[in-house]
């Protein structure tokens, strides 16, 4: 609870003149060539390598979590997405050939791939290095520049971390403005939507609602992230005590505030018990406290009122039957900080008519619920309003990816937990309120372009497009017959057929041209 400093809430007018001059730092930036860019990169990664400590130290006095969680979650993440875009990221960007089809044989077809210009983000506190960090990388490196409203319970990390990257641009002869962190409230928001090119959003789903809405005036693409109630299967045959440290770091970690975090834990009748003995005996070893002491596992909820919140969640499963069978410890903390430690809990008898099973709860709770079989899991796992992720542990591999496919989400992990987030050449995102669009990978980097498709003579000036006599206007009676031919032989679903048609387009083409359709309109 100390005072960490004071930054503005910019006025629209304000987030305005920053996208102006974050459009002109583009123009100039677009021309960059990928030598530069991949050299801002290097300077980065060499900052971050050398400075994890400043770095998770900042996080975590802005956000609470550990060093620990904010290493897994910050700085991890980030470097492994700096490493893919400079292994791969070149390599996607550059035009792409694609095939022209029967009837263009003498094309050359591609998509080109360049900058929108200014691209806005909005993002959580969660993660304040990454979230930011994330956008920026393949807005930069896609010759974008960008402009991030950070969320106003990690305002003052954020403008520490915008320091970083001036710096490393800076280095590289970067144009000034190029990636701007702006601060303030819900106007805030809104100003930037309303003058950026693209616009990325990571938080709730009524939020990203607005944001579509106000989207909508200027017509702008929009990714949103709008978190997730991920499903946790445990199948018979796993090793329990395996899994159940895998389930305690994917409910605990960072508190809980995981947009990809586990949420709901459906384990088969006939491990329930031992699984959840596991669970609760690691439960209660976790002592959550001040994460800058190096003492204690688990750091702090980030917002005060989220802890009301939790309680909420957790008051409503009880009063409908369920029952907590452990929870862990909180540790020696300030009188006017009590309000923001939730100590990790464990929940059981738990169904879906309760709310900690329906609602996104980003905190450490662990509602366990037990299944029969394969059909009944996919169901209990389907049955959410959101789809983010999922995870399925089973000793068949085979059977776990046959629950998996039939889970309605955009990340999956088999017998793992979210280390498709660290796996950087794959998007990541969701379905249903989780949100739509991609980050990370291919998908998410292309998603930061125009995408523009390109048709060109492939052996020009040699071969140029030529309209055929039949179909020149006038167009002659026996056009359609041509068209008809023409389309016989290059479509036809046996070879005699399309020789057929192709004997009959030449004898078309040799012919003297008939009159024209149009002077037989007028003779009528």
């Amino acid at each position: 609870m100390k005072y960490l400093g004071y930054f503005p809430a910019l006025k629209p007018d304000e987030v305005k003149e920053r996208v102006v001059q974050a459009r002109k730092a583009q123009k100039i930036w677009a021309k960059s060539s990928f030598k530069q860019r991949r050299l801002f990169l290097r300077i980065l990664l060499k900052y971050i390598i050398e400075h994890q400590d400043l770095i998770c130290n900042i996080s975590s006095r802005d956000t609470g979590k550990t060093m620990v969680d904010a290493s897994l979650g910050e700085i991890m993440t980030t470097c492994e997405k700096i490493h893919w875009l400079l292994s791969e990221g070149e390599k996607w960007l550059k035009p792409e050939y694609r095939s022209c089809g029967r009837s263009m044989l003498h094309k050359v077809a591609k998509v080109e791939f360049s900058p929108f210009g200014v691209v806005g983000a909005i993002v959580s506190w969660n993660y304040p290095f990454h979230n930011i960090f994330n956008p920026m990388l393949a807005a930069v490196f896609s010759g974008n520049s960008i402009v991030i409203k950070v969320s106003e319970h990690a305002s003052w990390s954020g403008c520490f971390y915008l320091r970083i990257i001036q710096t490393a641009l800076a280095a590289v002869g970067a144009p000034e403005n190029l990636v701007e962190v702006i601060t303030g409230f819900a106007e805030t928001g809104e100003a930037l939507v309303s003058s950026v090119d693209k616009i990325i959003f990571v938080g709730s789903p009524g939020v990203g609602k607005k944001i579509m809405r106000s989207a909508s005036n200027t017509l702008i693409p929009v990714t949103l992230e709008l978190g997730g109630k991920d499903a946790f299967i445990v199948c018979e045959d796993v090793d329990v005590p395996h899994v159940a440290q895998i389930a305690a770091r994917g409910a605990l970690q960072s508190s809980g505030q995981n947009c990809a975090g586990a949420e709901r834990f459906y384990v088969h009748k006939d491990v329930y018990s031992s699984f959840v003995a596991e669970i609760v005996k690691i439960v209660k070893s976790v002592t959550a406290g001040p994460p800058l002491s190096g003492k204690y596992d688990m750091g702090a909820i980030c917002m005060q009122e989220h802890s009301e919140r939790l309680q909420y969640l957790v008051n409503d499963a009880l009063d409908k039957g369920a029952e907590i069978v452990a929870r862990g410890s909180v540790g020696n903390i300030g009188e006017g900080a009590v309000d923001q430690y939730f100590p990790p809990t464990v929940i059981v008898n738990v169904n879906h008519t309760m709310k900690l099973m329906q609602e996104e709860a980003f905190g450490p709770i662990l509602p366990i619920m037990k299944f029969s079989s394969d059909e009944e899991v996919v169901q209990l796992a389907n049955d959410s309003s959101y789809g983010l992720g999922c995870a399925v542990f089973s000793g068949s591999q085979r059977r776990a990816r046959h629950i998996a496919s039939q889970l309605h989400c955009g990340v999956a992990a088999i017998n793992d937990f979210a280390s498709n987030y660290m796996c950087q050449s794959l998007p990541f995102g969701g379905v249903k309120d989780s949100g739509f669009g991609r980050f990370a990978g291919i998908e998410g980097l292309r998603a930061c372009c125009l995408v523009k498709s390109v048709v060109e003579d492939r052996w020009w000036p040699f071969i140029k497009t030529k309209i055929p006599k039949p179909i020149q206007y006038p167009i002659a009676e026996n056009g359609f017959e041509f068209q008809e031919s023409l389309v016989h032989t290059l479509y036809g679903l046996n070879i005699w057929d399309r020789l057929r048609a192709l004997v009959n387009v030449l004898k078309i083409l040799s012919q003297q041209p008939p009159a024209p359709t149009s002077n037989r309109r007028r003779n009528d």
